[in-house]
């Protein structure tokens, strides 16, 4: 008899080993979670490519294959290395298998990480589900790796000044250009700022393409005005860039860089600047107009003094304001002064113009007084003088120029009475020349009335006539510009303007004080000053405005104007006539 040597408690022993050695895998499988850097050491600015690998057993059935999501699946607690990365973008993919029968999937997450800070940071030990990975230790290196521009740089920042050394308040030309290869996708290149810097950006940024070391790369040119207002060291935040390019390839790569501008000195104001405004520029010029070349003006006769001051290297905010200052018996409606700022890519060139109407009272001579700004050569490095010098008008009276005394009355003689007989023999002749007026009068008279006639008859088949279309342009406009004074708003003084113009055709007014000065209204005028005062005066402008006393003022004037019109019809008769 033969003995058996597998019993049933052997086999029982055996099935289960090999279904423990089945499971175990399958189980590690299901339970897996591993953290791959694509490097460990990298620059300040680089971008850090983690790939975090887990795997899940998951239920699938008949009863949930045309429902279930992948994309619900749980994920990593990536959230952990924000402290010392920031997460640019993340990416996923699924795959499932079957293990033993079971369906597990599998699940890839990549992520883009920039690091904050250099020096060894971590990447702290993820979960996922009962998996926890190993913490890996990265070693972040300051500055930029040596020869950027080799062919593994993808993009790079250049920052340059045109100046080494600057004043306060002196304009300093900042250049950013950002290198980059590839098709761009997305990009953000970050703004120069500076708590006591004023900055104004130099027109659009230019793009072109640029050699570096035999590799192409296109070029992003932005140019800065920069004018600090605190004398000391500059030194302005890193300019930055993130973004995203496709290479040759089609592959898509993360793009991060960052620069810093080397410190600029700043110094303080000269001690030996002998100006009252501190005006640090490459050039300023004082223009003047209006005035006659003559400088002989009569009394009463409205002259506009223009005066235009011009600076290259400064903001409009920074020029003075300009003396108003002029002699007794000259009246002056200065306008408010009006600056402007042009932007080059050499920097700003800005202007302030003050227009002033004159309107001489007294006869005389009337000087006007020299006007004088001193600033700071910056290229010279000295102070300059600009001056517009000094003039003097003549003023004459019309009326007292025009009066010839006769000579009768300076000697205080009355002449030879006239004799009768001479008196009486002209009286015929006068009386015959009267006469003849009355005839000529009559017949005038008629004519003018038959004209008259012939216009009120044309009239009548007319359906507008350009008077009309006059008086309803006039009437749009000055709703317009009452509007406009009741709400307090700035366009009112050109509204005063442009309705004048209509009210009164041909007389051509420019400004707010031409008007004023033609219906010499003095609650307009107050009022138009009050205005003013509101819009443009400094500590004025969140005071109440009420505007109904200004469009009272307005509608008295178009009244008392058309009232004047209306009674300066011609006469039916030329005087004289009777």
């Amino acid at each position: 008899m033969v003995k058996r040597l597998i019993t049933p408690a052997v086999c029982q022993f055996l099935l289960g080993m090999l279904l423990t050695a089945i499971w175990l895998p399958a189980q590690a499988q299901s339970q897996q979670l591993t953290v791959e850097p694509d490097r460990t050491r990298l620059y300040e600015g680089e971008v850090l490519t983690l790939t975090v690998k887990g795997s899940m057993e998951i239920d699938i059935n008949l009863g949930n294959l045309f429902d279930f999501d992948m994309s619900s699946l749980p994920k990593p607690d990536i959230e952990k290395v924000e402290p010392d990365f920031e997460i640019l973008a993340q990416n996923q993919q699924y795959s499932i298998r079957t293990v033993n029968s079971q369906m597990v999937g599998e699940i890839t997450w990549t992520y883009q990480l920039a690091p904050k800070s250099t020096g060894e940071l971590t990447i702290p030990a993820l979960t996922f589900k009962e998996a926890v990975s190993a913490p890996v230790t990265i070693e972040v290196v300051d500055g930029s790796p040596p020869d950027q521009a080799s062919p593994g740089r993808d993009s790079f920042i250049e920052l340059s000044a045109d100046k080494d050394e600057v004043y306060v308040q002196e304009q300093l030309i900042l250049t950013v250009r950002l290198f980059f290869r590839g098709n761009l996708i997305r990009g953000e290149l970050s703004e120069p700022t500076h708590p006591h810097v004023i900055i104004e950006s130099l027109g659009r940024q230019q793009e072109f393409s640029r050699y570096r070391d035999g590799v192409r790369y296109r070029v992003v040119e932005r140019r800065y005005a920069i004018f600090p207002q605190r004398a000391g060291t500059l030194k302005l935040p890193a300019i930055r860039f993130e973004g995203q390019a496709r290479d040759a390839s089609g592959n898509l790569r993360f793009l991060r860089d960052s620069e810093e501008l080397f410190e600029v000195p700043v110094k303080d104001v000269p001690a030996q600047f002998s100006g009252e405004t501190w005006l640090p520029a490459t050039g300023v010029a004082l223009e003047e107009s209006g005035l006659p070349p003559s400088l002989e003006v009569a009394t009463g006769e409205n002259m506009t003094r223009e005066i235009k001051l011009t600076a290259a290297g400064l903001p409009g905010e920074a020029l003075p304001p300009l003396p108003d200052a002029v002699p007794d018996g000259l009246r002056s409606y200065p306008e408010e002064p009006e600056r402007q700022t042009e932007t080059t890519p050499a920097g700003l060139t800005s202007s302030l113009t003050q227009s002033v109407a004159l309107v001489p009272v007294e006869p005389g001579q009337m000087t006007l007084q020299a006007i004088r700004i001193v600033w700071w050569d910056t290229e010279a490095d000295q102070e300059r003088v600009t001056t517009i010098p000094q003039k003097t008008l003549t003023v004459t009276d019309p009326t007292t120029a025009a009066a010839t005394p006769s000579p009768q009355n300076d000697q205080g003689n009355a002449g030879p009475e006239p004799d009768v007989s001479s008196t009486e023999s002209a009286a015929s002749p006068a009386s015959d020349r009267t006469r003849l007026w009355q005839w000529l009068a009559l017949l005038l008279g008629m004519l003018w009335a038959g004209t008259l006639m012939a216009w009120w008859w044309s009239g009548k088949n007319r359906k507008s006539t350009p008077a009309q279309t006059d008086n309803r342009d006039e009437d749009a406009a000055f709703d317009r510009l009452i509007r406009a004074a009741r709400d307090g708003a700035a366009v009112t003084p050109e509204l005063v303007v442009e309705w004048a113009n209509l009210h009164v055709p041909g007389h051509g007014f420019r400004s707010a004080s031409d008007v004023v000065n033609h219906f010499d209204d003095e609650t307009l005028a107050a009022e138009l000053r009050r205005l003013q005062a509101r819009l443009f005066a400094p500590g004025h402008e969140n005071d109440s405005w009420d505007g109904r006393p200004l469009a009272r003022a307005l509608e008295q004037v178009r009244r008392h104007r058309r009232t004047e019109t209306s009674s300066d019809l011609p006469p039916l008769y030329p005087k004289g006539l009777s």
